[in-house]
């Protein structure tokens, strides 16, 4: 995972989780619940990079 991917991820993350709290201040149910589907989705990015950094580590330890 590059540098800006992680960035981009935790900017998301980041992101949805000021969407929620404003959304939860405010009473407002589609920005909570926007945010709360914005900062999933940038999870399950994150962990989807994550998953595929260690099958290339795996591969790499194969390959020497």
């Amino acid at each position: 995972m590059s540098f800006i991917d992680k960035a981009k991820n935790k900017g998301a993350q980041l992101t949805g989780a000021a969407k929620q709290r404003i959304g939860g201040m405010t009473h407002n149910e589609r920005l909570r619940n926007e945010g709360t589907t914005q900062q999933s989705d940038a999870q399950a990015r994150a962990a989807g990079e994550h998953l595929k950094d260690a099958g290339q580590d795996v591969k790499d330890a194969f390959s020497k």
